[in-house]
C-alpha cells in the first residue's frame, strides 16, 4: 500500500525538541492542518464543523531511518526498563505513524485550512488521513492506562523575565510556559546550568533548568545565528 500526504501541519515548533509527548497536554497550542494537492478541494471539509475534535492519521517524519526495535525504554519510566513497541507511545515505529486527537478551532474552507489546538506535532508533518473523533466510540472513561497511573511527570516551575515576555504574544507567552513546564529536555538530562535552545516560531528559546525550575535566558531571532 502505496499512502501520501494528505495535509501539512504549521506548528510553533520548528523541530520535535519542545513538541509535548501528547496530543492535548498543552490545551491551546495553536497548530494548522493545510490540505494539499489534489486533496485541497473545499467538498472535503464539508460537515466538519459539526464535530468539535479530529483524530489526525500522520507520519513521524524525524525518525523515518532510524532502527526500529520490538522494545523501547520509555522516558516516563527514567529510560531505564523496557517496554514492548505497542505497549507505547514511543516514535520509533515501524511504519512511523503517529496518531494524535486535537480540537477544532476554525475551519476555512476557502483557503483548505483548519485550525486546531492542542496538537503534537513538529512544523512540517505530514498527515495522511483527518477523521473526525466521536464520543460515544472513542471515549472510554473506565479504561486503564498503564505505566502512566503508576508513574507520573514532575511538571517543573517556570521563570520567563518580563523582557522576554514583551517580544511575544500573549498565546505564545502561555504556550511557551507550558512547554518548559512539561521539561522539554532529553530524560537522559539532568545536568543543572546546561544552557538549552529550543526552537520556537522565528526564535530560539534559551533556557536553563535549576532545582526543578526553568529559566528563560533569552531569546535568539533565527536571523540573527
Amino acid at each position: 500500500m502505496k499512502i501520501e500526504p494528505i495535509a501539512f501541519f504549521q506548528s510553533p515548533f520548528m523541530s520535535k525538541f519542545g513538541v509535548p509527548r501528547q496530543s492535548g497536554l498543552i490545551a491551546d497550542l495553536p497548530g494548522r492542518i493545510v490540505l494539499t494537492g489534489s486533496y485541497r478541494d473545499s467538498d472535503a471539509l464539508r460537515g466538519l464543523e459539526e464535530y468539535d475534535y479530529l483524530w489526525l492519521i500522520w507520519g513521524f517524519s524525524e525518525h523515518v531511518d532510524a532502527v526500529k526495535h520490538a522494545t523501547v525504554r520509555p522516558p516516563i519510566l527514567g529510560g531505564n526498563e523496557r517496554r514492548g513497541v505497542w505497549a507505547t507511545r514511543s516514535p520509533f515505529r515501524p511504519n512511523n505513524l503517529g496518531l494524535s486527537s486535537v480540537r477544532i478551532q476554525r475551519i476555512d474552507a476557502s483557503a483548505c485550512t483548519i485550525d486546531v489546538l492542542g496538537a503534537d506535532l513538529m512544523d512540517g508533518t505530514p498527515i495522511y488521513d483527518i477523521k473526525p473523533y466521536l464520543p460515544y466510540a472513542d471515549s472510554h472513561g473506565e479504561a486503564r492506562g498503564g505505566i502512566t497511573e503508576s508513574h507520573s511527570w514532575d511538571e517543573l516551575q517556570v521563570d520567563i523575565p518580563v523582557e522576554v515576555e514583551k517580544q511575544l504574544d500573549a498565546t505564545d507567552v502561555e504556550v511557551l510556559r507550558r512547554t518548559l513546564a512539561l521539561d522539554p529536555r532529553p530524560h537522559y538530562h539532568e545536568d543543572d546550568g546546561r544552557e538549552y535552545g529550543m526552537p520556537f516560531r522565528s526564535w530560539d528559546v534559551r533556557f536553563r533548568v535549576i532545582q526543578g525550575k526553568a529559566f528563560v535566558v533569552k531569546l535568539i531571532r533565527k536571523s540573527e545565528f
